[in-house]
Order: structure tokens, then sequence, then C-alpha cells
């Protein structure tokens, strides 16, 4: 493997919990070393680590100096990993959870590393599921909708909790010391570009999707931000823009002092930051149009390519060039999937299941899935899948979970199932909110872990679906993505490749692995699902007040 006949490209995945480094072969995408490294803090839901803080409920913070210690842990040993030398690596590509957000330093450090801010939230890394910008998001929704200073249409026409503008407004509201201390607020992504390279320059596709910003009009009026809070007015001038690149080009270029400390050889092109989930829509190996690729992890995104725009119901953004030049790339999403039916085997799994498990040699999801197999399916259980809020097509965070029909012989299994059922009844919702707008979905295809991990959740979505879904064969697909796009940013020139869509057909597989609907669940499903849109309208359109005043 440490022949230098063959150029290499790394593709650096930094997700909820943890940054993977995995290193390619540009010409065939074959993965010759990966090494991941979990952040020290994790997501911070409770305290600030090393202080007496606490937080409030809707809190989901990081550090952002766990990226920085993942990024030198990680490079390093998949090179090792790979038995390649520095030399060979001929471009760097970026993936980030979206939108996550810090405020920085003009040097780029970062407000939680000063001691000053070391007890202060709002200092600290938002993750992408920090909710609590819900009442700024409503607002600025609200606005929005009455001036037409923002194109909504190309956001389902909500703005969402988890976006830039509204979690910086909060932060001004909340904190607006921290506010005036941040010289620059930026996504994750864009900020470990800078470290890489010494330079600030931010992604389109970051900006198009969570920073509301288009080619045509650039980022939201001064004068529409003055009317929601004549604070904000100079936010974009003061805090926010700078050069964007798009994704597949170069941000910039190896800086030596981190070229040192990764192994590399500075100079060598670093791609524009991309959303994880989008990343992973490349090494699945989608980038023609009409396609679409579930990304199953600890939460579900939906990504659509096509030829056009059309204003789908809920999407979470579509953005030209936003995954492959010359195509609209549409996102949708769920924002538990992995972390649900974690939850629930967490929490409501009896020991006595734990117990058999272990006796059987096996773990308690697979002792689970082993018994929700052997169910029919509409146990006489449904569930909204809500646990986390909704996120498409409703787009409200402040929405609960729902478990309608227990009775005395419910069994752990049988709630297990519905919440499989009810993941893959919000999938789809989202599905067909693309066809009532014309755009055709000729193919799907699934990536992440879940889809290796569950047959069982697989099967139940295709049947629910009612289509044949296809396993992306890579394992690591955000960061082959990721990959992809530093091989497409190195260029021909340094025996890269042109294009996406060639980099793509060079460097991913076909599928192994698919799961064809049964016809015999056919009806059973369908009339589930009519079950299931009655709820999900009556929650979360009729009566949205009942579940928001249970919230703590």
């Amino acid at each position: 493997m440490g022949s230098k006949r063959f150029k290499c490209a790394l593709g650096i995945d930094f997700g909820t919990l943890s940054a993977r480094a995995v290193v390619v072969d540009v010409a065939t995408g074959r993965e010759l070393g990966t090494a991941t490294c979990p952040y020290a803090s994790g997501v911070i839901t409770e305290r600030l680590p090393g202080t007496d803080v606490a937080l409030p409920p809707g809190f989901a913070l990081q550090d952002p100096l766990d990226y920085l210690d993942a990024l030198y842990s990680a490079v390093p040993r998949a090179l090792a990993e790979a038995g390649v030398g520095g030399e060979q690596v001929i471009g760097i590509g970026v993936a980030f959870t979206s939108c996550t957000i810090l405020p920085v330093r003009k040097d780029g450090s970062p407000l939680a590393a000063d001691p000053a801010y070391r007890a202060e939230p709002y200092a600290w890394v938002q993750l992408w599921k920090h909710l609590r910008a819900q009442e700024e998001a409503d607002r600025m929704t609200e606005a929005a909708l009455e001036d037409g200073a923002l194109s909504l249409d190309r956001y389902g026409n909500h703005i969402s909790a988890q976006w830039l503008f509204p979690k910086v407004w909060h932060m001004l509201r909340e904190a607006p010391a921290v506010y005036e201390a941040a010289d620059r607020i930026m996504e994750a992504g864009d900020w470990i570009v800078w470290q890489l390279t010494g330079r600030e320059v931010r992604s389109t596709s970051l900006a198009g999707y969570k920073a509301l910003w288009s080619r045509e009009r650039g980022y939201p009026p001064a004068d529409f931000l003055r009317r929601l809070d004549p604070r904000l007015e100079g936010v974009v001038a003061e805090k926010v823009e700078s050069p964007l690149a798009p994704v597949g080009t170069a941000a910039g270029v190896l800086a030596e002092e981190t070229a040192q400390r990764l192994g590399l050889q500075a100079g060598i092109p670093v791609a524009a930051a991309a959303i994880d989930a989008h990343a992973a829509v490349l090494g699945a190996g989608v980038a023609e149009a009409n396609q679409a690729v579930l990304v199953m992890g600890t939460s579900i995104c939906h990504m659509v390519l096509a030829e056009r725009f059309r204003p789908v119901e809920g999407i979470f953004g579509v953005v030209e060039g936003g995954i492959v030049p010359g195509l609209y790339a549409y996102e949708s999403g769920q924002p538990a999937l992995g972390d649900l039916l974690d939850w629930f085997v967490t929490h409501h799994a009896p020991a006595a299941y734990a117990r058999e498990a272990e006796r059987q040699g096996t773990s308690l999801y697979g002792y689970l899935e082993a018994k929700a197999a052997k169910l029919e399916g509409g146990s006489g259980l449904i569930a909204l899948d809500w646990w986390n809020g909704n996120r498409s097509i409703l787009d409200d965070a402040r929405l609960s979970g729902l478990v309608l029909g227990y009775t005395l012989d419910t069994r752990p299994e049988h709630v297990y199932l519905a919440l499989m059922e009810s993941l893959a009844f919000g999938t789809r919702v989202i599905l067909e909110s693309y066809e009532a707008q014309d755009i055709r979905l000729e193919r799907l295809v699934a990536c992440g872990g879940v889809p290796h991990q569950s047959r069982l959740l697989m099967q139940v979505f295709a049947d629910v679906a009612g289509r044949t879904i296809q396993v992306a064969p890579a394992q690591q697909a955000t960061a082959l993505g990721a990959a992809i796009y530093g091989a497409v940013a190195a260029g021909p020139e340094r025996g890269g490749h042109r294009t996406v869509q060639e980099a793509v057909a060079a460097m991913t597989g076909a599928a192994q692995v698919e799961y064809v609907p049964d016809p015999g669940r056919r009806e059973l499903y369908d009339k589930l699902y009519r079950h299931y849109m009655r709820l999900h309208d009556f929650f979360g359109r009729e009566a949205t007040e009942l579940m928001i005043a249970l919230r703590r």
C-alpha cells in the first residue's frame, strides 16, 4: 500500500459524536486507512465541563477544541493505517454537521477557548440540534412571509430554529456580551477549513442551506434584520460576510504549520466545507437527477437531486449546485432516528431482556430486533416520531413524540416495531411531498450506519414506502464523499478528477444489497399510514398547542 504510484484523497467527517478521517485511492475510491476520534466532551446537555453552570432543557453544545484534538489525532492515524506518505495526498475534503455554529475572534480563535468565557454557554458551539431559538425562527418566518424579503419558497416557507440567524439572534438576546465579543460567527465546517488553510472562506452550500444566502440576493438584507431587532442590522457585514467558495472547489491550501501537525504536505487544496449529509450523497454513488439518498444515522436526511426548482412543502432548503454543480439539491429530514431507537433501548427495555440478550451472546438491540421481526407489523400501536421535534414537513421543534394504542398486552418489541414504523411513515410523508410537485424519484439509496445494522428497519422502510431501497456499499459514505470533493478540488492537474460526476463514477461502487417491498404488507401499511396522517395533521397542524403545552 505504500507505493507512490497512486494518488490519495483525504476525507474528514466531523459527526455529532466523533470525527473520522479516511484515506482513499483517487482512482478507485478504495479505502486505504481510517481512524476515528470521539469528542472528549461529547454533546453537552446538562452542565458546562469544568464549571458549575447547569444548562436548561434544549441545550446541545460542544467544545470547539474537541474538533481540533480529533483532527490532529485521526488524520495521522488514518495515514499510518493506509501506509501512505503525506506526499501522496493531493486534496482534502471536510464534511461537518450543520447548522453547528460558534463565535470566534478575528484570528479564528474560539471564544470558548478564552477562560473569561468558559462559563458562558453561548460562547460554546451550538450543535445542529440545539433547539433554543424557536421563537426567533417563528418571528423571522412571519416577518419574511409578510414582506417577501427572503425567498422562503426555497425553504419550505419556514425558517428553522436550527439555522444560523435564529441562533445568532437568540444569542444576542440571551447573551449580548458574547455576541459583542464575537468578531465572527461561523459554521463549524467553515471554521475547520479556516484552521486548515489559515483563511476564512465560507462554503456556498452551508450559506445557502443554513444562512438564507443565495447567489442572486446574498444574505438577508440589513433592513430586514433591523426590523427584527435594530441590533442585528450590522450582523452580516460585521460577523458573517466573507469570501465564498462552492463545494468541490478549493477554499484554500493547507497551511505549513497545520500540514506538519497532520503529516501532510503544505499547499495541497482544501475543498470548501460540505454538510455531512450532502457529502454522503456522493459517497453513496449518487450524482444524477431524480435520485434520492436517505442518510440514516442519529437522524435522517433526505437528499434529492433534480434538474429544476419546485416549491416542495417542508423542505429544509434547496440550492442550485448545493451538492452537484448544475443540479438542484433538496434537503428534507427527520431529526431523530438512531437517537430515538437508542432512547427506547437505553431507557425502556426491561432488565429481563438485557439478561436474556447477554445469555444469548447478542446485544440488547439485536435481541429486541429479533423479537420485533416475528411480529406481523401494525401490532396494535401507532406512533408519531417527533421525539426531537418535526423537521419535515412541519418544521416545528416544539412538537413531541406520541405512541397510541397501549394495552396490558403491549410488550417492548411492539413499541420498538411501532417506533420503526413511525420513522418509515415520516419518510413516506417526505417522499410524497416531492412527488406532489412532479419531482420523480426513480432511485432510492440508503447510507450511513443504520442501513448496515438493522435489516428489519430497512425492510419496514421499503414496505411502508412501497419502493425498493438500495444500500450503498460504502460504510463511511460521508467521509468518502468528503474525499471525493477533495479529489475534485485537486483537479486532474494534480491527479484528481475534473468533475463531481467523474469522481463519483470512479470512486464509488454499485449497491450490493437492496430491500424490495413485500406486496403482502402494502394494504396493511397503507391503512396504518392513513391513521398516521390523521394524527400527523391533528397534532402537527390543527392542535399543536396540546404538545407545546407539555414542553418543559
